[in-house]
């Protein structure tokens, strides 16, 4: 079931993905992915963008760290489920609870 109110943590088996309500694109202009969404735009940088990209609602949590640790050298698995939890909290991200 779909989060619905403020969480404070993230669960490994939880599945994130993408709110319907935006869709992330790379802008050319700012050379950084963003955010799209009615009448918002969020820049995100690179390791963000790379997150976001991962939440398709098929990828747990657990399997998102993993492969962020395959692409970069240091991942704070803390960091990652932080962010997890910003964009939950502020409607980007939908959490699917297992």
């Amino acid at each position: 079931m779909p989060s619905t109110g403020p969480i404070r943590t993230v669960s490994d088996a939880w599945r994130p993905r993408l709110a319907p309500h935006l869709r992330l694109e790379f802008d050319p202009v700012r050379g950084r992915y963003v955010l799209l969404g009615p009448e918002t735009v969020s820049v995100l940088n690179g390791t963000g963008a790379a997150i976001v990209r991962r939440c398709d609602g098929r990828r747990t949590v657990a399997e998102i760290v993993a492969e962020l640790r395959e692409q970069y050298q240091r991942v704070v698995e803390d960091e990652v489920r932080h962010f997890l939890v910003r964009l939950a909290d502020g409607r980007f991200l939908e959490v699917d609870r297992a």
